[in-house]
């Protein structure tokens, strides 16, 4: 692949310490097209960013070091998400290659949200490091060429480059950006589990699917309840492998359909976390309480979605 050369960064590391958001990804739907030869699966999403993050802390160095600090810390040290296979340092090595930067930093990284639940915590996490070092070493890419590096991460991280709401299909690698949606709110409800991505597509048995995938149309809302019936005509096509695995995703999604003001749960992405929608902030913040004093063990987050992000 043609790699587009970004301009070169000034070299001496800005002497400062800056911070990034990254935040939860949301999949209000989630249609799984087929599978291709290699075994990857062409999708189409509409996904969305509430205001939920972990959060990046960056500060100039001589080397690159990432901490881990936060509620779900532990989960992401020792095993197959620590040292060279973690995204935060992957996504750092290969912008430091492709702008050339000869410095370091040292990252911190407070991980707020849980590990493998389908809220694309590792693959925002990746893009909050694309952007944040990008600030901190002086870095200048046009947003192709960070798209493109974003890609080689992982499917699902250059659409976390933004937190505009987006349509995403292909592989995930397409993305259109949307017009303003209605504002909502999500209450996210995770029951304390993780739930592997290959796991639950291999569940799903899609069929081979060869043909080129051709941009979907791109929707427009005039109002809340026009989108909520487009979402309603588009579901989760991972709802019932997941909930295969995991039966506590059907007890998620029944509990959260049966909170007062709730106009539509699913489950996002491959799980384990469900959404309830909610129209405002009380409705919302009523459900919460309600599931925390029922389930103690679940994760529970009430948050706004802007719709221009």
């Amino acid at each position: 692949m043609g790699r587009r050369r970004p301009a070169r960064p000034v070299r001496d590391a800005v002497a400062a310490i800056v911070t990034q958001d990254a935040r939860a990804k949301v999949n209000l739907t989630l249609r799984v097209l087929g599978r291709r030869a290699d075994d990857y699966h062409l999708l189409q999403s509409l996904v969305v960013f509430p205001a939920l993050a972990d959060r990046l802390v960056a500060r100039a160095a001589d080397d690159l070091t990432l901490n881990l600090a936060g509620p779900f810390a532990a989960a992401l040290t020792g095993g197959p998400n620590d040292e060279d296979d973690n995204l935060v340092l992957r996504a750092a090595r290969a912008l430091r290659r492709e702008a050339g930067v000869v410095t370091g930093a040292h990252l911190t990284l407070e991980k707020n949200l849980p590990v493998a639940s389908g809220i694309g915590g590792g693959s925002a996490d990746a893009a909050a490091t694309l952007r944040i070092l990008s600030r901190l070493w002086n870095v200048t890419m046009d947003e192709a060429a960070l798209a493109e590096i974003a890609t080689t991460l992982g499917a699902d991280v250059a659409v976390c480059l933004s937190p505009r709401p987006a349509l995403m299909w292909g592989i995930g690698e397409r993305i259109a950006r949307l017009d303003a949606l209605p504002p909502f709110w999500l209450l996210l409800a995770n029951p304390g589990i993780a739930l592997a991505t290959k796991a639950v597509f291999r569940e799903l048995a899609a069929p081979r699917f060869s043909a080129m995938q051709k941009a979907p149309p791109h929707p427009a809302f005039a109002s809340l309840d026009a989108l909520l019936a487009w979402l309603a005509s588009e579901g989760n096509d991972l709802e019932r492998p997941a909930t295969a695995l995991a039966p506590e995703v059907a007890e998620v999604l029944a509990a959260l359909g049966a909170t007062q003001g709730c106009r539509l749960a699913r489950m996002s992405g491959s799980g384990a976390t469900c959404f309830g929608l909610y129209a405002d902030e009380r409705a919302a913040r009523d459900a919460a309480r309600t599931l925390g004093a029922a389930h103690a063990g679940w994760w529970l987050e009430a948050a706004p979605v802007s719709g221009s992000g």
